[in-house]
């Protein structure tokens, strides 16, 4: 009877494990700036055309210089494993050593940069599209991080187009997304089972919408023409502020003091929710690592404690503020939130970041763990956003989903 128990709490969880969605884990605080990137200076979300190289790298800052291993997991449309062996999906081998890294040169805070690009002398290639997961492990096998990326194949044309919503309630605060997919290579079998879109809003997964199916087919192409279904929150340019000479105030930066560290201390931001929308151009909340009077910013640009201040005039009763950019992957934990200093009457926030142009905006938290970013930014048809739709097509008789086309749009010349 024990045995049997046994083997049926062991068969449960493997359904368990089987159907559960994979999430990135988060790094601890030793790993900073994690870039994330292929063919495109784009950090954090690389998609990337099957054949391209990828490239992670990160900086460890207590200084041990620890060995670091990878490994390489395919996944489905929705991020559960996929039934392909390794074998089937990996030419070559993973869980190898991270062997390029480098000490920091003349910096106030020490630390090692390692980088690995894929393809490599052990890893090969990456044979087939879809979802993937590329986790970072120390010398005891311990998962420190991993993250997502998409391999896609060209074998469907994705037309995007942004459009205000149709809603009235929205109209000035929504951006709403056109798909039209076509495929030459390709004929539809049962779209709306076998196809899945995902839309990707400034690279940041934790807003994109899923599960996407079309809403109706001309011959086939297959067209994606709703409102609320493919809607995203307009949100607000981000703000930005550039450190790249430690030893004076730079865009963005109000004073600096040298402690045991540099510490910038920002320009206080205003709330901008109650505001008109005003033109101002960022990079998507995206980061660039760069300092001046130095050959290789990689392990040369210093770390750097810097003090975000925000004057609220919203009521916030229940909610937590955070600092949020692409700087962490849009990560929301105790480093990001902002405390009240009582002396100044601010929310003030400090973070430990690499020298170089950062991206960032505010947003607020509800207490059930929801996200809203216009609650302080404010909500604008008219802002610049980038968008991303990638097609997944899983054929009848075939054992994954594959990324079949790729599309981008942006919102620069949004219509109604």
């Amino acid at each position: 009877m024990r045995i049997f128990f046994l083997s049926v709490f062991s068969l449960l969880a493997t359904i368990n494990l089987i159907h559960s969605q994979a999430q990135e884990t988060t790094p601890p605080d030793y790993i900073k700036t994690i870039g994330f990137k292929g063919n495109t200076p784009e950090s954090q979300l690389p998609v990337l055309k099957l054949g391209e190289y990828l490239t992670l790298e990160f900086d460890a800052l207590n200084g041990e210089e620890e060995d670091y291993y990878y490994k390489i997991d395919h996944f489905n449309y929705d991020w559960t494993p996929s039934v392909l062996m390794k074998s089937e999906y990996l030419d070559g081998f993973d869980n190898q050593r991270i062997r390029d890294y480098q000490n920091s040169f003349n910096t106030y805070q020490i630390f090692s940069h390692y980088t690995i690009t894929i393809p490599n002398a052990q890893t090969k290639r990456l044979k087939v599209s879809g979802n993937y997961m590329l986790s970072i492990l120390n010398d005891d096998g311990e998962l420190v991080f991993s993250r997502k990326f998409m391999i896609y194949e060209e074998k469907a044309n994705v037309g995007v187009s942004l459009k205000r919503s149709r809603s009235i309630e929205f109209i000035n605060t929504k951006q709403r997304v056109d798909i039209k997919i076509t495929s030459n290579n390709i004929q539809f079998n049962n779209p709306k089972q076998t196809v899945n879109v995902l839309i990707v809003q400034n690279n940041n997964l934790n807003t994109a919408i899923s599960d996407l199916k079309p809403l109706y087919t001309i011959g086939n192409d297959l067209i994606y023409k709703y409102d609320n279904e493919t809607s995203f929150w307009g949100g607000n340019e981000y703000f930005f502020f550039e450190n790249k000479d430690v030893r004076a105030a730079n865009t963005g930066v109000r004073s600096i003091e040298l402690k045991d560290i540099y510490y910038n201390y920002l320009y206080t931001n205003y709330s901008r929710s109650q505001k008109s929308y005003t033109y101002n151009p960022d990079i998507n909340g995206n980061y660039l690592v760069t300092n001046i009077d130095a050959d290789n910013p990689d392990i040369e640009a210093d770390y750097i404690w810097v003090f975000f201040s925000l004057l609220p005039d919203v009521t916030l009763e229940g909610k937590t503020i955070h600092v949020y950019g692409n700087f962490n992957n849009y990560n929301i934990d105790e480093t990001t939130k902002l405390t009240f200093d009582d002396q100044n009457s601010i929310y003030t926030c400090p973070l430990l970041l690499k020298q170089g142009f950062y991206n960032y905006k505010y947003i607020a938290v509800n207490d059930d763990g929801t996200i809203n970013e216009g609650a302080i930014s404010g909500d604008f048809y008219q802002t610049e956003n980038n968008y991303k739709v990638l097609v997944y097509y899983k054929d009848l008789g075939v054992r994954y989903d594959k990324i079949i086309g790729l599309g981008e749009g942006t919102s620069v010349n949004i219509s109604n």
